[in-house]
């Protein structure tokens, strides 16, 4: 019998190689496509971060004046860069927008899900339209939404103003602070269905056992959702909590189409970091500036996610 708790690092590498030969090999073809989809681009982004480069250098690209830590001193320290001007800002933007929308999605995914987990006639047709608004696409969202945040002729005004009577008087919802609510109702409203749906097949999987015995306990519902749904939902909800942490921080579309088209400027309030960096990358042709920040930006995830997810790997362990 082979023991393994005895053998080298190598010898264990040779063991599981012999053991899941053909394992590794199904999985080669997707390791090759990822490195050179992924690692790839993120070492030329990491190089191009140490570089000058810019309109002046662009022709040179790689072979750009190397100035070692001078584009993350400009993006953090450096008042009089270009590319440090508004850049506190996006990140403030970024966390109140990224936790705004992830706690607003899944809450609404939940509240969904709980109701289709009852039968009614027509539930299969209720459950299909739901999930209209996340087959639209997110540039549509961003244009539709842009629209009816209008400030004279849009139907939010219309309805909070005209119809409910709700406000005195139309505000500006693209301009000022109220653009950061102009893009986190949207982003709320197109990735919700996939919250209830991830939420709703949890539900359908919970045993009716746990449910019978809470009710001859005399447990109401909401005594019955925080002790028994909600903990044993909770693999599905942290992992939707992190996919949106992830996907809400690098948020783009949406928020580049409601403001001119893709080419206008979100302003103090509504400018996220992701279009931070594409305006001053691909406006200001400052790409060692704007790879130095996603580099940043990745940085930071990559702690919040590792956090994250040993705190998911706990949870699944109580489970």
């Amino acid at each position: 019998m082979v023991n393994i708790s005895e053998m080298t690092f190598l010898e264990k590498t040779k063991y599981y190689y012999h053991k899941y030969k053909i394992a590794y090999y199904f999985v080669l073809p997707t390791a090759i496509a990822m490195v050179l989809m992924h690692f790839f681009p993120i070492v030329q982004g990491l190089y191009m971060s140490f570089l000058r480069l810019n309109n002046f250098t662009l022709n040179q690209y790689l072979g750009a004046p190397f100035i070692g830590f001078g584009n993350f001193y400009d993006v953090m320290f450096n008042p009089s860069s270009p590319m440090r001007i508004g850049i506190y800002d996006a990140v403030r933007n970024t966390i109140i927008y990224s936790f705004l929308v992830t706690i607003g999605q899944t809450a609404v995914g939940m509240v969904v899900a709980l109701m289709l987990s009852i039968e009614f006639k027509g539930r299969g047709l209720v459950r299909t339209l739901f999930m209209f608004s996340w087959i639209v696409p997110t540039y549509v969202t961003g244009i539709l939404w842009g629209f009816m945040f209008q400030q004279t002729i849009g139907i939010i005004n219309i309805i909070l103003v005209d119809w409910l009577h709700l406000l005195a008087e139309k505000p500006f919802w693209l301009v000022g602070v109220n653009s950061i609510w102009a893009i986190i109702i949207p982003t709320i409203w197109r990735f919700w269905p996939f919250s209830m749906l991830m939420l709703l097949a949890g539900i359908q999987n919970v045993p009716q056992s746990l449910y019978d015995a809470a009710k001859i306990d005399g447990a109401g519902k909401w005594k019955t959702f925080w002790k028994i749904t909600w903990p044993m939902l909770s693999p599905v909800w942290m992992i939707l909590v992190l996919f949106g942490m992830i996907y809400n921080t690098y948020s783009f579309n949406i928020v580049i189409m409601m403001f001119g088209n893709g080419a206008g400027f979100p302003g103090k309030w509504g400018d996220l970091m992701m279009t931070n960096i594409f305006r001053n990358s691909f406006m200001r042709w400052d790409f060692g500036a704007g790879a130095a920040t996603s580099v940043l930006l990745l940085l930071v995830m990559i702690i919040v996610v590792n956090f994250w997810y040993k705190h998911y790997k706990k949870t699944e362990e109580i489970f």
